[in-house]
């Protein structure tokens, strides 16, 4: 894990924080996390994302927009199949820190 922090100059300050809170609120959706959980183990189509999440394909899919719309998530098409995957490792060490996170403060 990188222990480099950006830290943005005085002009762009107010902007680098709204988009890091932009990215953070993504998280805040239940249905998002457990999405983003199932697609942790690889990449999935949406017919099977929605059964493991327990949603219907048409609320699956829009949140599935909703993460790829944030970058959290990308898609290929495989014949008629779109299936989805997490864009890169640091979108599962954030679910994972925070995973920790909550299980050292129920100790």
């Amino acid at each position: 894990m990188p222990s480099k922090r950006v830290t943005p100059d005085f002009d762009t300050e107010h902007r680098y924080y709204q988009e890091l809170a932009d990215f953070f609120s993504v998280f805040m959706d239940p249905t998002r996390l457990k999405i983003l959980h199932v697609l942790m183990d690889g990449e999935k189509c949406v017919k099977k994302i929605s059964e493991l999440v327990g949603l219907n394909q048409s609320a699956c899919s829009h949140q599935l927009r909703t993460l790829k719309h944030h970058g959290l998530v990308k898609s290929k098409r495989e014949g008629k199949f779109i299936r989805y995957f997490i864009c890169d490792e640091h979108i599962s060490e954030i679910i994972e820190i925070g995973s920790i996170h909550i299980g050292e403060k129920k100790r």
